[in-house]
């Protein structure tokens, strides 16, 4: 018997390898366009990146030790062309010889994989845009780093792989910017999961540019995306990321069945509709576990399995590959993000009835140092429980939840199941409720009625339909943020405040995660409450789907730096303390440093730990709010570390002096005071001044894009842009106007003065490093939209422009 394999890496070389192991006369022959027959592709990104230092790290086993090894004609460098299938032969060219020749077959097996999509439009042929599909492509990219040493990288596609090679090229050093077509990153995921990994590339500093797309590439001013909303975003060095295709073309052209998909349509046998021919891996449409239906999965660790049986069946087996749950995890910086089988949105497309479930439960005993915060999605069939899909977010014992739902789901298995399964525990490891019993647990009780559940999306209707949101977290807990209109009654006091909560409304109970939440809920039904509602996931959830996703226009200087490192404690002369807050989720380790600071002293300097990533946005805003000075916030080994010094001292560097930074709030319109904002501006940067401009009402005007820019507003939104100027080019004078001319004739005498415009000001201060910040407030009552204003302003609140004036020896108001 002569098998013919086209395509090695997962699928090719594993059916090569259990064939010989089952039959040592066959003969085999395997060829292979690239120059490598076996390698570990899902280790790219981490070569470039210099995670993975050698090369020879990723190639399983070279083409000379494959053949000896198993007995197998390895043909690298060798294009299958077309398949005869009536004379059971294939066409093949040599590469390096540039000769064809026929090569017949009694089996034949398809293993080709994808290929990454590229974008057919202008620009998209210039060498320095790139996409990755083997080993050669990888090269190339490292070359170029190698070589013309880029500063700034876009990626094109925010899937797994796209963010995986943005964590590596951040690695490296570079600036990294991310499109995405869609409103989310890792469109296998829901939004509100997705959501958790925005806020986590905001932290790292990866500029997120989110539902838009390139719809060109300029190279007239160096290499620049054009995207469809009208933005623009230099680059050094482009990688696409869209996604892969089945590579179907040999198989289309020989006749086979090709699937609904796009696919190759194989059997339960991995047969194609010729019978002597099987295919496998990428290229294949398989089975859904959840639904039954036709599904693309690339994935190595299904095309491994699916080796093995076509070489069983080769062989007179009957091995079959029943169905898989397309279960995937990737490595996102800190976090470590998975899935397995259906998503809500998969589900509601099918039309098929679910119900989920949100937790979020540390990775192992909370009083063992070390707990990580996960989050866990949850959804299964009301009637009956099955368990039909789980996401899960976090940075320790992630993989291994997945892992068990995962085959949970392959099983058919349900709610009850997951409640009952025995899994391993100790402190170090788990908790005596596994997040997977706890999972099953909750759902159970919503089947059964005993916690009815409202989600974070139907909030705002809720709101409007005049629903009571009870609050039931600690006073503490609620100022540090809650559901706009919730009335805060902590749990301990409910029992003795029930005339405060009205029976004839809807009651939506919320704490941090649920849990607490719970509880008042199952007291209020117990008091006679019969329209009582969990906000299931908690505020924590709901804030991190209402936080703005996307994370545009924030590099400033040529390399974005590692972490920060934590500066000395100031020669303040006050003492030092550190806290541990490890295992405490949010506002757990706010909470434990605001209770730690009653027997401390004004000037006393706080660092605290904290294996919850919030606390990185969290203290930001609580040192603001309760008048201590945040010092610097890093992270370290997945942990945030934060110093503060208590009370509302100035914390003055190593020599004691007050630095001379400048400050400046610009708060008119007109043409001639915003001259006078950047001259002073770019004179104070180029005296290595740092320089902060807060931008707030009519000045705003300033930072708007010349050019319409088209989103979504309301009536007074509209109103408000259309009488306001948008622009620095049709700014006004304070004084002397007339009629327009006024504007004109300054720029006019500017030109002439040979003094640089506006315009020109606005772009040396950008490049100088001034810090331009656009007042978020300001921008919500005038309808300005982030998208409206030019390329590097920072949008944020009024405790950006006070925390720049805390170390300024120079504030002006324009």
């Amino acid at each position: 018997m002569k098998v013919v394999i086209i395509g090695g890496v997962a699928g090719g070389a594993s059916t090569a390898a259990r064939l010989r192991r089952l039959d040592e006369k066959a003969q085999v022959v395997m060829f292979e366009r690239g120059n490598e027959i076996s390698y570990a592709n899902c280790g790219i990104p981490y070569h470039i990146g210099g995670v993975i230092k050698e090369r020879d790290q990723l190639v399983v086993i070279g083409e000379e030790d494959f053949a000896k090894l198993f007995n197998t004609e390895v043909r690298t460098n060798s294009e299958v062309l077309e398949i005869d299938r009536a004379k059971k032969k294939v066409r093949v060219r040599d590469l390096k010889k540039n000769v064809e020749y026929d090569e017949s077959y009694d089996k034949l097996v398809l293993s080709p994989g994808g290929y990454p999509i590229r974008l057919p439009i202008p620009g998209i042929d210039d060498p320095r845009i790139f996409t990755i599909r083997n080993l050669d492509d990888m090269d190339r990219i490292k070359q170029d780093l190698a070589d013309r040493r880029p500063k700034k990288a876009l990626i094109v596609g925010a899937g797994f792989i796209g963010l995986e090679i943005a964590e590596n090229l951040h690695h490296l050093g570079l600036m990294v910017s991310v499109v995405e077509l869609a409103g989310q990153v890792m469109n296998l995921l829901d939004f509100e999961m997705a959501a958790a990994i925005h806020q986590q590339l905001k932290t790292k500093k990866i500029e997120l540019y989110l539902s838009d797309a390139v719809k060109e590439f300029s190279a007239s001013q160096g290499l620049e995306a054009v995207l469809q909303s009208g933005r623009r975003i230099k680059a050094d060095l482009v990688i696409l990321s869209i996604g892969v295709k089945p590579e179907i073309h040999l198989a289309k052209e020989a006749g086979l069945e090709i699937g609904l998909l796009g696919g190759i349509k194989v059997n339960s046998k991995l047969q194609t509709s010729d019978p002597e021919i099987y295919a496998l891996g990428d290229a294949t449409e398989i089975k859904d576990s959840v639904c039954n239906c036709p599904a693309l999965i690339p994935l190595a660790n299904s095309a491994n399995k699916q080796g093995r049986i076509v070489a069983d069946n080769i062989c007179g087996g009957d091995s079959k590959y029943d169905s898989t749950p397309g279960t995937a995890i990737a490595k996102v910086f800190d976090l470590t993000v998975a899935i397995t089988g259906a998503s809500e949105k998969k589900l509601k497309k099918m039309g098929l009835p679910y119900a989920k479930v949100y937790l979020q439960p540390s990775s192992h005993a909370g009083y063992y140092p070390g707990a990580f915060p996960m989050l866990v999605k949850l959804l299964y069939d009301p009637n009956g429980g099955r368990a039909l899909g789980a996401q899960i977010i976090g940075s320790d014992g992630v993989d291994k939840r997945i892992d068990v739902i995962a085959a949970m789901v392959q099983m058919k298995k349900n709610v009850y199941d997951l409640a009952r399964l025995e899994l391993a525990y100790a402190p170090p490891f788990g908790s005596a409720k596994d997040p997977v019993n706890l999972a099953g647990m909750i759902a159970i009780n919503q089947i059964n009625g005993r916690n009815p559940s409202v989600y974070w999306d139907e909030v705002p209707g809720l709101k409007k339909g005049g629903a009571f949101f009870l609050d039931v977290r600690t006073r503490l807990e609620y100022d540090l943020g809650h559901v706009e209109g919730a009335v805060n009654i902590p749990m301990g006091e409910i029992r003795s405040r029930l005339n405060d909560i009205p029976r004839d409304r809807k009651v939506v109970t919320c704490c941090n995660q649920g849990k607490t939440a719970y509880f008042a809920l199952s007291v209020l039904r117990q008091h006679g409450f019969d329209n009582v509602f969990n906000l299931a996931g908690g505020y924590k959830l709901y804030k991190i789907t209402t936080l703005e996703q996307e994370n545009v226009g924030i590099f400033e200087g040529t390399f974005i730096g590692k972490n920060d490192e934590l500066r000395q404690a100031p020669a303040s002369g006050g003492r030092f303390f550190q806290i541990d807050a490890s295992g405490l989720q949010c506002p757990g380790p706010i909470m434990k440093l605001a209770n730690s600071l009653a027997d401390k002293l004004d000037g006393d300097i706080i660092e605290i730990t904290a294996t919850d990533p919030g606390l990185k946005n969290d203290i930001t805003s609580w040192c603001a709010a309760t008048g201590n000075v945040l010092i610097s916030v890093a992270d370290a080994d997945r942990k945030v570390v934060a110093r503060l010094q208590k009370g509302t001292k100035r914390v003055l560097p190593a020599g004691g002096e007050i630095p001379h930074d400048k400050t400046i709030i610009v708060f008119s319109s007109h043409l001639d005071r915003a001259i006078a904002a950047f001259v002073i501006a770019n004179g104070a940067a180029s005296m290595g001044r740092k320089v902060t401009m807060f931008f707030t009402f009519w000045g705003l005007n300033i930072l708007r894009r010349h050019e319409r820019v088209t989103t979504k507003k309301d009536l007074f939104e509209k109103m408000f842009g259309s009488m306001m100027p948008r622009g620095s080019l049709r700014l006004q004078l304070s004084q002397l106007n007339f009629f327009g001319l006024g504007p004109k004739l300054i720029r006019f005498i500017m030109r002439r003065k040979k003094i640089d415009s506006l315009e020109n000001f606005i772009s040396s201060a950008v490049q100088s490093n001034v810090k331009l910040v656009a007042c978020q407030m300001t921008m919500d009552m005038m309808g300005i939209k982030r998208e409206e204003l030019i390329d590097g302003v920072e949008v944020s609140g009024v405790a950006a422009y006070l925390g720049a004036a805390e170390n300024a020896d120079t504030n002006l108001f324009i």
